[in-house]
């Protein structure tokens, strides 16, 4: 479960550090490099919901397998790629075969407390959180180690043993059967599926990814095609017998709807830190990729210290308020940062960001975990990625607005006071939610 879970961090991360190396080799701008950001979301925000509910369905061996496998194809072409526009399609192969380790993980999760009669995965889910977090705030020291030994191709070269590893494991200890609920019945396959659902969804996310990814309002025209999508999708979703999404399971679920909320605005937060920080430490302030990585070392070791320490932790509300106040101290710091801060300033906004690494992830994963029916478990973990996803696109979208041809310090101040005004929403949204008290109930009852 852990390393299919992380597959998707370590390329969403990895890729920080290798933005500047591959527009240098390629001689692609920052703006047309935030496309390998971009297009690894954009599939992957479609994907995890859809692959999720195929879990939910079938179980998680299958559908772990064929997409781990797709890892290890997205890596060779990668690898191989000669210009921009491959590299963009691989990132694409690794945003649909990233999309069932997570999912299947939740699903195996919920499936073994059936099996076992005891609901209470607090040690496993904070293991599942530490791993997601080890590797995500890792990656840019990864991808700095790799850059140095064999250049930014040997950054999807690393897919291959990844994959390879994950599919063995896979076919090894991953059960046949681990659905969590409805068994799929011939004849019915494609009402189970709801694939004109599918459809629909997948118009709606992608029309509405393009207009993040390209913000100008002489180019509205995709905000006005997902708002069409959307509003067919969900017209099909109330009439249809088995829908991909219950809108009216989910639409009388308030604590899951304010989780799915606060997960896009914390992304929005810590996405735009990951990039956007991560070329300006290099282009703005002079460190090679390398030590770019190694100046996010202090929010590695307090990511993973956080969540150490507070995985077992009932309270909801409190590690969401930390790390509101976590995000919104760091984005003043870096405001005051400019290209000849001394180093170690650099390393406190690192610092300071990884408690609200260490927390947030946590917390919004055990929410869903509770929030979500159980006979959704994948598709609502899915959908949590989902809203992760676009909140990393609109910081995609910022980072490429602020900085534009060069990642100077002007365009990272202005990047910040976007990251500010999305932690202080995030504030606002973990204040007045009054349903925290009433999922940390559930949450304490459930672990008893």
């Amino acid at each position: 479960m852990m390393l299919g879970s992380v597959l998707n961090p370590i390329n969403s991360t990895i890729i920080s550090v290798a933005l500047v190396p591959i527009g240098r080799a390629l001689g692609a701008p920052a703006s047309q490099t935030a496309w390998l950001v971009s297009a690894l979301y954009l599939a992957t925000s479609l994907g995890q919901p859809v692959v999720g509910r195929l879990i939910d369905i079938f179980g998680p061996r299958r559908l772990f397998l064929l997409s781990t496998g797709l890892v290890g194809v997205a890596g060779v072409v990668g690898t191989l790629a000669p210009n921009v526009g491959v590299l963009i399609a691989a990132r694409v192969l690794l945003g649909f075969g990233t999309c069932a380790g997570y999912p299947a993980a939740m699903a195996l999760l919920r499936s073994e407390a059936k099996r076992t009669g005891r609901d209470s995965p607090g040690g496993v889910l904070t293991a599942l959180a530490v791993a997601n977090q080890t590797i995500a705030v890792v990656g840019p020291l990864l991808g700095g180690l790799l850059i140095a030994a064999g250049g930014w191709r040997a950054t999807f070269a690393l897919n291959v043993p990844l994959s390879v590893a994950a599919v063995l494991l896979g076919l090894w200890r991953l059960p046949k059967s681990a659905g969590t609920g409805e068994a799929p019945q011939r004849g019915r396959l494609a009402a189970q599926l709801d694939l004109l659902g599918m459809g629909l969804f997948a118009a709606m996310l992608i029309s509405l990814l393009l207009f993040l990814m390209n913000l100008h309002l002489r180019d509205c025209y995709p905000l006005a095609i997902a708002a069409a999508a959307g509003t067919a999708f969900a017209a099909r979703e109330l009439r249809a017998a088995t829908p991909f999404i219950d809108l009216r399971v989910l639409g009388g679920n308030t604590p899951l709807l304010a989780t799915y909320g606060r997960a896009l605005v914390a992304y929005v937060v810590a996405y735009a830190f990951l990039y956007g920080f991560s070329q300006w430490t290099e282009e703005g302030y002079g460190l090679t990729p390398f030590r770019a990585g190694l100046a996010q070392i202090p929010m590695f070791l307090v990511a993973i210290g956080v969540s150490l320490v507070s995985g077992r932790r009932k309270s909801l509300r409190g590690k969401l308020l930390l790390g509101a106040a976590g995000q919104i101290v760091a984005c003043l710091v870096i405001l005051t940062l400019t290209g000849k801060s001394p180093l170690w300033m650099l390393l406190l906004v690192a610092l300071i960001f990884g408690v609200p690494q260490g927390l947030n992830n946590l917390a919004l994963q055990n929410s869903v975990y509770f929030q979500a029916d159980p006979e959704r478990t994948a598709s609502s973990a899915g959908l949590l990625r989902t809203f992760a996803y676009i909140g990393s696109m609109i910081a995609s979208s910022a980072t490429a607005a602020s900085f534009g041809q060069r990642a100077d310090t002007g365009g990272m101040h202005r990047l910040a006071w976007v990251m500010l005004g999305a932690g202080v929403f995030y504030l606002l949204l973990t204040v007045f939610d009054r349903t925290l008290g009433r999922a940390a109930t559930t949450d304490a009852q459930a672990a008893k």
